[in-house]
């Protein structure tokens, strides 16, 4: 007879994934082990099969689960008229996520290649329609790269350059904060480096 799912199931579920996003962020997926996840889950291994099949399905829900986030906060923005505002907005939306799942945006930079190459291309493909979004707000800035799409996404990749690995160096705590940080990159790529 079947296991049937506890009441619970999904926020378990989430947990698990919550608990292996910060242990593979600390110790990368192939440093970590089902036991490794189980025990820092506090549960058994069986217990955790019961909610993935495998580690690689945990990693894929912990990426997904990010680049959906993502694109959330992408979509959450696209109704500003002004493209400079829904630039500003993106880019606090994402600080605010990259500061809050630091370890899965760790876990997505690091660990995309130890995906299979179905699941590995589904978050590729999750991650371009993504970046066609932040092009779109891009085009909608400067409408003259309308055209010329090499460039386009050129800058797509530059704004991401300048927030995807701020979660190595950033201190929330620090001089600045996030929503600071975020203004001085909205700042940077719209108006150059001031004088």
């Amino acid at each position: 007879m079947a296991r049937t799912q506890a009441a619970d199931y999904d926020d378990r579920r989430e947990a698990i994934v919550e608990i292996a996003a910060r242990l593979y962020g600390e110790t990368g997926f192939l440093g970590s082990s089902i036991a490794d996840l189980a025990k820092a889950s506090g549960i058994s291994k069986s217990l955790l099969y019961h909610y993935f099949s495998s580690k690689e399905d945990i990693l894929f829900e912990i990426m997904i689960g990010h680049v959906e986030a993502l694109r959330a906060a992408a979509d959450e923005v696209s109704d500003l008229p002004d493209s400079a505002d829904r630039l500003k907005a993106l880019t606090h939306g994402f600080m605010k996520l990259y500061a809050n799942a630091s370890d899965r945006h760790k876990v997505l930079i690091n660990d995309l290649d130890k995906l299979p190459v179905e699941r590995r291309s589904a978050i590729i493909e999750a991650e371009r329609r993504l970046l066609d979004i932040v092009d779109g707000i891009i085009v909608d800035r400067a409408t003259t790269l309308d055209k010329n799409k090499g460039k386009r996404r050129a800058l797509t990749m530059l704004y991401f350059g300048m927030i995807n690995w701020t979660h190595t160096w950033f201190d929330p705590a620090g001089e600045i904060n996030g929503d600071q940080l975020a203004d001085m990159v909205v700042d940077l790529f719209l108006k150059g480096l001031p004088s």
